[in-house]
């Protein structure tokens, strides 16, 4: 990328970014917590339960002995219970294996519970401020616009990686993510205030098909109705006191589908998010209300 450009997208941040706490943060366990509360979450909501988070657990070791229900308790409000579930995982890990210490090693994060791609190319760059080119849906749609087309999202990698500047990883890492969580957003862009419009592409010709939207995706699926909800309402109505098997298809709301029923129990116990009995009754793991 032009020197240029590189410039301009620094003085954007310098004058634009938002004031969140992870970014003073170069506490490897504070990003990775901040990452897992970030996935499919606005920024604003993740704050507050952030800082609640780290003040009980403020590294892997406190949070690896504390329960998954103390972990999932502290997490209410952030939506899919399972990250809550795979950070504790992820806490006694490193407790285990790397001595309470975050790993610093692409291979290494890779292998920690519920941590992708991203999320280990964030905690490389965002902690340990290491030249490495963090893609996510956000950066992806910026590069997908700049670009003009449709990009995978390995070639949106392999975009970033190209034209990371050395030595600022952190701050273009941060850059990037924000003008895509701010001003090229899905639903609407304000190419006028964009750093990047004088090489975007479809800003020169919105007329076109937006590239950031591929043709190939797949609808989302509703909350109303969704399974997504019906978990809710079981976990809603665990926290009061347990409950027996036989009344589940009406906790849940599909009186007459006990297969899929069936189907949400055994991913709810699965991901450790329940306890059924040999009795049948279902109850929350310990320290979990």
């Amino acid at each position: 990328m032009h020197s240029n450009t590189i410039s301009k997208v620094f003085l954007w941040w310098d004058s634009e970014k938002r004031d969140l706490p992870w970014r003073i943060s170069r506490d490897p366990w504070a990003i990775l917590v901040s990452e897992f509360m970030l996935q499919q979450t606005q920024a604003s909501r993740v704050v507050t339960k952030y800082k609640t988070f780290l003040e009980r657990f403020p590294n892997p070791t406190l949070c690896a002995s504390s329960t998954p229900g103390k972990v999932i308790e502290l997490w209410s409000g952030l939506g899919y219970n399972r990250r809550a579930i795979n950070l504790h995982r992820t806490a006694k890990t490193i407790a285990e294996k790397h001595k309470g210490t975050v790993p610093d090693e692409l291979s290494l994060l890779l292998d920690l519970p519920g941590i992708g791609d991203y999320t280990a190319r964030a905690i490389l760059a965002f902690s340990f401020e290491k030249d490495v080119a963090v893609v996510d849906v956000n950066v992806k749609r910026v590069l997908s616009r700049l670009e003009g087309r449709t990009l995978s999202m390995k070639e949106a990698q392999s975009i970033a990686d190209q034209n990371l500047p050395t030595g600022e990883g952190w701050r273009w890492n941060q850059a990037m993510i924000e003008i895509g969580a701010t001003i090229c957003t899905a639903r609407k862009t304000q190419c006028g205030k964009c750093p990047l419009k004088a090489t975007c592409t479809w800003t020169k010709n919105q007329a076109a098909t937006d590239p950031a939207i591929s043709v190939k995706s797949k609808k989302l699926e509703t909350f109303e109705g969704s399974d997504r909800q019906g978990r809710g309402k079981l976990i809603n109505a665990l926290r009061n006191e347990p409950i027996m098997g036989k009344d589940v298809p009406q906790i849940l709301g599909w009186p007459n589908d006990h297969k899929r029923c069936k189907r949400v129990l055994e991913k709810l116990e699965k991901d450790g998010l329940i306890v059924i009995a040999d009795s049948g009754k279902i109850s929350l793991p310990n320290g979990y209300k």
